[in-house]
């Protein structure tokens, strides 16, 4: 049976039996980040078992395109695959266990024609209900009906619908078994038994930390695959022998020069273009496209691996289009996109395959220099900074690299790997930073750019068709760009707004048919040039090809809403000032705004109001904003406001705010001031000699800000038991009563430690006749030292006082010395700066009073230890 009518079989059997047909979806998984590609028939039906959303009915099929990276290293053999059909039927809470198995049970037995004797199942141990329905109505005896632990179907993904499953095995016969009496499904010796279909009764919920659910309804998801059913039916060896893989197996033989099942290690090689050439032609039909991280690695991965399989076949010349070419023939009639988009498969095929034959042989050579190397030193592991070199510069993937590295019988080390990739994507961050930062340096480049002047379109439209004028990369002009690739796009029409008059550059995205360029930033490095920094995410782009622009439109509304608001602020301001008051300057960015002016003196808070209503009453009117060319000496007489400074052509557009404000002005506005929203002015500084800066935020930010406020302000009335209109006298009484206390509380610091005076003045010391006092404190902060020195130095009368206490975990001193020894040479400041780095710091002073802290609060009593000493060398000296 061939496999287009097992597709079709297939089908009409559900459909018969009231099940909805479902295309398939995507190999990109809709909606579901939790995986990177489609890996089962099920995902696009996870929505309808968890409630998400409403199935278009309760019983549906499908024939679901589906990629798994885990087998890729595997794919050579009989029976491994990345790409494969998975046949299933679902059911959304309608029919389960017995109803599922019988119409898998007909449809191998009747439609398929397959001898029920030799079908066998297996079945959760703890799952009797299947056990006994299997006996019970299918004739199954116990010997027919094997337990298996690992018969229960997890989520795709890290959490998800999940139950136990029953499989169904088909004998192949004896020539494929291993003779042992007790052979059967999951046999390990053997490839007899085969599986061909998997009935999973959904009935939980698995949580991320693996704990299960019930779900509310219990459901039927079924999995058979199209390239195993097709090896039954077509009673061959392996999947590879069946008509899903042999005119592709065929067509890379007969450019081989070689014949398939003629030599093993050919059929390894041919087998693997096979399989990949299918994966390859149908990642890239649902948009996926080389680049060196997550899908689009997995695709220039299996991409390169197959060309590589070409050279050992001794392939020198591109050929994976010829083969991708017999993909779509075979396939199209049940994936009619395909044909569709036949050219750019080719041409993402040819590009990589080409771009990979170029430094194919020169990275193999450098690989088997580096194992023998590695060889010859006795090692038997590849350093990761050299596996990566093979990657950067000749796009070795990583899993390559071990693949060489494993038939060489040696290892790469991954971890060094993945530390100069994480350096590389460092690098390339900065990279894109570099474009912004060498511009003027880069000015021939920008002279001789193609493609100005560009036409901006972004007055009207977020997204336009344009095409690729000229590439630039940091030091030239190229015509191709590759995955990973810091750039600037030059492109013939743009929605992209380049920085200047104070609005920042847009963001957004640049898409051809074979690449994805993420703009970071915009600028206009030269008249009538804008140009899009940013990086190949996925693909490549070449210079002439049309490409889809299209930038952030929530970010360009943000920057929208605030620019319009410093036209507001601007007539507002002056209002409140004056007409001299004029702009000096502005920044425009989606989540505030500044807006410098001249004025000699501060607004001061009623001024600030002043600004704050006029702005808000300009708002609240809803106010049309319209843009208007006109020759410059006509705005100018119009009475529209030109920046000082600034340079203007001959025609020049006037944004006008109905009658409120009239300016000269080049970027994005609303359309009415009432789109702005909230705007609240935060602030109001100095920045110079008579120029001046507010900044305010407007729209969402605005709202978050206002709410943020309200609950503060929410939550601080309940704490003080004032409302909200009372707050600010409330909390000024609290504040003004907690001063007191504290001052109170100091005062009695103060008593408490000086109540310790004359027994701390008892503790002196005689040297040379003079009294010396150096002791511990407890005390507060330093005002209380210096308080409880003035008392001690009053008691001694004549003496010499070093204090020491610990404040916020700190070390800190004080030293007194009485005036008439200060005739007799000894000095404060100078008796600090000995004792100080004793405790890790420095202090000094003048003679009478100085001051010291440090680091080492441990060594305090050294430090107090070593006084006397210095005090007899200060009388000596």
């Amino acid at each position: 049976m061939h496999s287009r009518e097992i597709r079709h079989r297939f089908i009409e059997f559900f459909a018969e039996r009231g099940h909805t047909h479902l295309p398939s979806s995507s190999l990109i998984p809709y909606n579901d980040p939790t995986v990177l590609l489609t890996t089962a028939g099920m995902q696009q039906m996870t929505p309808f078992f968890l409630g998400l959303d409403a199935p278009p009915a309760p019983r549906l099929t499908s024939i679901q395109k589906c990629f798994r990276t885990v087998d890729i290293d595997e794919v050579g053999d009989e029976s491994h695959c990345t790409f494969f059909e998975m046949l299933g039927n679902f059911s959304v809470g309608d029919y389960f266990k017995l109803d599922a198995m019988r119409m898998a049970w007909d449809l191998l037995t009747r439609d398929f024609g397959i001898d029920d004797s030799r079908l066998t199942v297996t079945v959760y141990p703890e799952d009797h209900e299947a056990r006994s329905l299997w006996a019970e109505h299918f004739g199954l005896t116990m010997d027919r009906i094997f337990d298996d632990p690992g018969n229960i179907w997890g989520p795709v993904g890290a959490s998800g619908p999940c139950g136990p499953n029953s499989e169904i095995y088909c004998d192949r016969g004896e020539q494929y078994g291993c003779g042992k009496p007790d052979c059967g499904p999951n046999c390990e010796r053997c490839d007899r038994h085969l599986e061909v279909w998997n009935l999973v009764f959904m009935e939980w919920f698995q949580e991320r930390d693996g704990s299960r659910r019930d779900l509310d309804r219990k459901n039927i998801d079924t999995g058979m695959g199209l390239e195993r059913v097709s090896l039954i039916l077509q009673d061959v060896p392996s999947i590879y022998d069946t008509d899903l893989y042999i005119p592709i197996i065929e067509s890379a033989a007969a450019i081989a020069g070689v014949a398939y099942k003629s030599d093993e290690r050919a059929d390894v090689s041919l087998r693997v273009i096979a399989d990949h050439a299918r994966a390859v032609t149908f990642l890239i039909a649902d948009g996926v496209l080389p680049s060196n991280e997550g899908r689009g690695y997995v695709l220039r991965r299996v991409l390169r691996r197959a060309a590589r399989h070409g050279k050992l076949l001794g392939i020198e010349r591109p050929f994976l289009n010829e083969i991708s070419d017999i993909v779509i023939n075979e396939f199209a009639a049940h994936y009619p996109d395909l044909v569709a988009r036949r050219d750019t498969i080719r041409r993402v095929i040819s590009h990589e395959e080409e771009a990979f034959g170029r430094t194919l042989s020169t990275g193999i050579s450098r690989f088997e220099a580096l194992a023998h190397s590695v060889a010859q030193a006795g090692g038997a592991v590849i350093p990761g900074d050299e596996a990566f070199r093979l990657y950067d510069t000749f796009g070795f993937p990583f899993e390559l690299t071990s693949e060489l590295a494993r038939d060489a019988g040696i290892n790469v080390d991954r971890d060094g790997f993945e530390r100069a990739l994480e350096e590389q994507r460092q690098q390339s961050r900065s990279a894109i930073q570099a474009f912004s930062d060498s511009g003027r340096g880069r000015a021939p480049l920008y002279a001789t750019a193609k493609g100005a002047p560009v036409a901006f379109a972004g007055y009207t439209f977020d997204s336009i068709e344009s095409a690729i004028s000229d590439l630039l990369t940091l030091e030239t002009s190229v015509e191709q760009i590759e995955a990973g690739a810091a750039a600037e796009i030059v492109l013939d029409q743009t929605p992209f707004y380049g920085e200047s008059g104070g609005q920042i550059g847009d963001t957004g995205a640049i898409v051809t048919d074979t690449g994805v360029f993420a703009v970071h930033d915009t600028q206009r490095p030269a008249p009538g040039l804008i140009v899009h920094i940013g990086e190949v995410a996925e693909g490549f782009m070449r210079v002439g090809q049309l490409a889809r622009a299209t930038i952030d439109s929530a970010r360009r509304a943000a920057i929208r809403r605030n620019h319009t608001a410093t036209h507001v602020l601007h007539r507002a301001l002056r209002e409140v000032l004056g007409a001299e008051t004029r702009q000096a300057g502005s920044l425009v960015a989606p989540d505030r705004l500044r807006f410098d002016f001249t004025s000699m003196e501060a607004l001061g808070p009623v001024g600030l109001e002043s600004v704050a209503r006029i702005a808000a009453r300009a708002v609240l009117d809803d106010t049309e904003v319209t843009a208007e060319l006109m020759s410059y000496p006509d705005a100018i007489e119009r009475g529209a406001m030109a920046l000082f400074g600034e340079k203007y052509g001959d025609v020049v557009r006037v944004v006008s705010i109905g009658d409120f404000s009239s300016e000269l002005c080049g970027g994005t506005h609303v359309a009415r001031t009432g789109q702005i929203g909230p705007l609240i002015v935060l602030n109001e500084s100095s920045i110079g000699s008579g120029v001046r800066r507010i900044e305010a935020i407007t729209g969402e930010t605005a709202v978050d800000y206002q709410l943020q406020l309200h609950a503060v302000a929410s939550e601080l009335s309940r704490v003080v038991h004032a409302p909200v209109e009372g707050l600010l006298d409330e909390v000024r009484q609290l504040i003004s009563a907690l001063r007191e206390k504290e001052r109170a509380i100091d005062q009695l610091r103060v008593e408490i430690a000086s109540s310790s005076v004359d027994m701390l003045a008892g503790n002196a010391v005689s040297v040379d006749g003079t009294h010396v006092l150096a002791t511990r404190i407890d005390a507060h902060d330093r005002d209380t030292m210096l308080q409880i020195g003035d008392r001690l130095r009053d008691k001694l009368r004549s003496g010499v006082l070093v204090l020491a206490s610990e404040i916020d975990a700190q070390p800190a001193l004080v030293a007194m010395v009485t005036g008439d020894l200060v005739e007799r040479g000894l000095h404060a400041g100078r008796l600090i700066q000995e004792i100080a780095p004793i405790i890790g710091g420095r202090g000094g002073g003048r003679p009478e009073l100085a001051q010291g802290g440090g680091t080492d609060a441990s060594r305090l009593d050294e430090a107090l230890a070593a006084v006397e000493d210095i005090v007899k060398r200060q009388f000596s000296g």
